[in-house]
């Protein structure tokens, strides 16, 4: 059974340009990029070894091949890290019966006092399967009638995949998809991970499962909303980490003086009755 270690190591062979690596572009291969054959020597483990890991027949690679590896695939320091993770998950340890399991949503006392200080700036706290846990009214403003927070436990992913208002409010969809996507590999658990997806994979069909199997790397990148009111607004994201409860605090930062005015436009209008922060 393939494991997402192997369709990692699978995806980044198959965007390799041979020539890139001083090597002779194949013309009668079927199959893009780099051969087997050319890793495994790169790597410097047998052809037959790499099959195994790649088809999920070994799962328990030593750190010294998983850094060979990530060497001969000339990943950056974000891919590695991420490579070491996904052969991690898929090492005979974790092969227990994996159960869906709701990742717990209470927000530390000291974590909830820390976002109100940030009012009536935008800001958020979330975690790794993209629940917005707690959010301040300068969140409210910016998202106001795109319904991101219209559902009783508000998840980003949920709406990026089902809200076809989505593709509208986010200018770069395909790229925010992306990036979220990616996320849900650093979620909390294995359980956490599957109870997210079983939900989603039935309503979100191959748009999202074809971008959870590509491990596509994000980059750092301006965020860039259409609100429905008309403004566009292009926002930079800064992320304090809260490691003992696997979640994070996102803060909102108007990326130029338009997105600024823009904001606090935004914040001045009525949006109703506010949603809580709990």
């Amino acid at each position: 059974m393939e494991t997402p270690l192997g369709k990692f190591i699978r995806a980044k062979r198959d965007a390799i340009q041979p020539e890139l690596l001083g090597l002779q572009r194949y013309d009668r291969r079927r199959a893009p990029g780099l051969r087997r054959m050319d890793l495994a020597t790169r790597a410097g483990i047998s052809v037959e070894y790499l099959a195994r890991i790649e088809q999920g027949r070994d799962r328990n690679p030593s750190r010294a091949v998983i850094d060979a590896l990530a060497d001969a695939l000339c990943l950056n320091p974000s891919e590695r890290n991420h490579m070491r993770y996904l052969a991690k998950i898929a090492s005979d340890q974790c092969l227990v019966d994996i159960r869906p399991v709701a990742p717990p949503r209470r927000v530390r006392p000291s974590v909830l006092r820390t976002l109100q200080l940030l009012e009536p700036g935008v800001a958020i706290v979330t975690n790794r399967l993209g629940d917005i846990l707690a959010h301040t009214t300068g969140y409210q403003a910016i998202t106001s009638g795109t319904g991101l927070l219209d559902h009783e436990r508000p998840n980003l992913n949920r709406y990026l995949f089902t809200d076809i208002r989505a593709r509208a409010f986010f200018a770069d969809w395909s790229d925010i998809a992306d990036e979220q996507t990616f996320e849900l590999w650093q979620a909390p658990s294995l359980e956490n991970l599957e109870w997210l997806t079983s939900e989603l994979i039935p309503l979100a069909g191959v748009e999202f499962t074809n971008r959870l199997c590509r491990h596509e790397v994000p980059r750092p990148r301006v965020l860039r909303l259409n609100h429905p009111s008309g403004f566009e607004l292009r926002l930079l994201r800064e992320t304090l980490e809260l490691p003992m409860d696997d979640q994070q605090l996102v803060a909102f930062l108007p990326a130029c003086d338009r997105s600024a005015r823009a904001v606090e436009q935004l914040q001045r209008m009525p949006h109703g009755r506010l949603r809580s922060i709990s």
